[in-house]
């Protein structure tokens, strides 16, 4: 069953009320640990890496890596390029064997965000892969801007996306304050475009009864990169602070580190499922 495209999960994942789990990796340990915790708990997963990774060459690199593990995985694995923001990156990870691809026009205005993301939806669906799209914006560091239900629908339309990452309150980045998500938003947008799974973005930190509230109303891809990546700091400062001067091969310094981002996924991975 092993590496395929997010539709096959996500419209699954929709018509059930649960969402997939999608985490942003950045190395093999933080790849590893997504699919045993995915394996741990038998639901499917996506492993994303963000778009600046795929300027840099690390996602062409790690690209044989994450499809080996895809392959012999015992559940389902979408490889994904998160945010991308040309067509250039989408058109690479294409190539590279990435099953899905997100392009983020969601600054642009919607003529221009919907004819580039058409694209790319296009290019993604003749290489027999997926494409995210966006329309509103989920800020990190900037204003958001909430999606409009009858511009949602009309982008959808417009672009052929298999997904659609939708701007209800989230951000992205550890939160100052408590977000509010506006679930009414949230499932006139499903309602409108009931054969697009809905994706959040800005997962981490968000009140997991308003994450279950926003799966119960079409989304049915939940990203997760700061507190993912943030669990990967703290526990390898935490086996190196142990160390203390010592020395250990580093194969197995990253064992207990790929243990503990495991279980941080997995109870994600678990109460996205609606377990």
């Amino acid at each position: 069953m092993s590496l395929v495209t997010m539709k096959e999960m996500l419209c699954e994942a929709r018509k059930a009320r649960r969402a997939v789990g999608a985490f942003n990796v950045t190395n093999y340990e933080t790849a590893l640990a997504a699919v045993r915790a995915a394996e741990s708990e038998g639901q499917p997963v996506i492993v994303q890496l963000y778009m600046r990774l795929f300027d840099t060459g690390k996602a062409r690199d790690l690209a044989p890596t994450l499809r080996g593990l895809a392959e012999r995985a015992s559940v389902p694995i979408a490889l994904h390029l998160d945010h991308g923001s040309s067509e250039k990156q989408a058109s690479d990870a294409l190539s590279w064997g990435y099953t899905s691809v997100m392009y983020d026009g969601s600054r642009a205005p919607f003529a221009e965000n919907a004819a580039a993301t058409r694209r790319v939806a296009d290019a993604a669906h003749a290489a027999g892969a997926t494409c995210e799209g966006e329309i509103g914006h989920v800020a990190q560091g900037d204003e958001t801007a909430l999606t409009d239900v009858e511009e949602a629908a009309r982008f959808a339309a417009a672009t052929g996306v298999d997904a659609l990452a939708v701007s209800i309150g989230t951000a992205h980045g550890y939160y100052k304050a408590t977000p509010k998500l506006d679930i009414g938003r949230c499932a006139a947008i499903a309602e409108a475009i009931p054969d697009t799974p809905l994706v959040l973005h800005g997962g981490s930190g968000t009140p997991l009864p308003d994450v279950r509230r926003a799966i119960e109303n079409g989304v049915a891809k939940v990203n997760i990169a700061t507190e993912y990546l943030d669990t990967y700091i703290k526990a390898t400062l935490k086996v190196y602070g142990d160390l203390n001067g010592g020395f250990v091969p580093p194969d197995k310094l990253a064992d207990p580190i790929v243990d503990e981002c495991a279980a941080h996924a997995a109870r994600l991975i678990r109460f996205f499922a609606g377990h």
